[in-house]
C-alpha cells in the first residue's frame, strides 16, 4: 500500500485533481448511457443482458476506486503540507 501511496503521491502531484475528477465523471457518463442502451435493447435476453453489462459495471468500479485513492494521496499530500 505504501508503495502504491508513494507512487500515486508522485504522479497526483503533477496533476491538476480536478482535470482528473472531470475525465473520469465523462468516461462514467459514457459507461452509464452503455449500459442503458443494453438494458433497453428488447433483442437481448437476460444472460446476454448480464454479460454486456458487467464488464461496464467493473470498469465503473474501478475508475471509481482510483479516484479515491487519487484523492486520499492528494489529502494525504496536503496534510504532510500543511506539517
Amino acid at each position: 500500500m505504501k508503495i502504491l501511496l508513494k507512487y500515486l503521491d508522485q504522479r497526483v502531484n503533477s496533476m491538476n485533481i480536478e482535470f482528473i475528477e472531470a475525465k473520469i465523471a465523462e468516461i462514467v457518463k459514457e459507461l452509464e448511457r452503455e449500459v442503458m442502451e443494453v438494458l433497453m435493447d428488447e433483442s437481448l435476453g437476460k444472460g446476454d443482458t448480464n454479460l454486456r453489462v458487467k464488464p461496464l459495471s467493473s470498469t465503473k468500479q474501478i475508475l471509481e476506486n482510483a479516484l479515491d485513492s487519487i484523492r486520499m494521496v492528494d489529502k494525504l499530500n496536503k496534510e504532510d503540507l500543511k506539517k
